[in-house]
């Protein structure tokens, strides 16, 4: 299974949204600094907010890239507590 993940840092006051098949252990990688070249090695430690099972890797790959498409903080903040959001859009890719 694939899942959509929003993780937070409170040290740079952003969401990060990413696709993987193992959450926790991607989760651990972005706290750890095992990436040590990407964007979210400078927000550690990161909080997990939300995690979403998607039926197939090219419906989460399809979530990642359309809330990254809408570039709000506010509409992620929505998801977040809301996750019919994600159910409506994975129905409709």
């Amino acid at each position: 299974m694939y899942f959509i993940y929003i993780i937070y840092s409170k040290k740079l006051d952003r969401y990060y949204v990413e696709t993987t098949d193992d959450v926790e252990k991607r989760l651990g990688e972005h706290n750890s600094g095992f990436y040590s070249e990407v964007f979210t090695v400078k927000g550690a430690p990161w909080e997990l907010n939300l995690s979403f099972e998607c039926e197939s890797s090219g419906k989460a790959y399809g979530l990642e890239k359309f809330l990254k498409r809408m570039k709000s903080r506010i509409f992620l903040e929505k998801v977040i507590v809301n996750l019919d959001i994600l159910l409506d859009i994975q129905n409709k890719l």
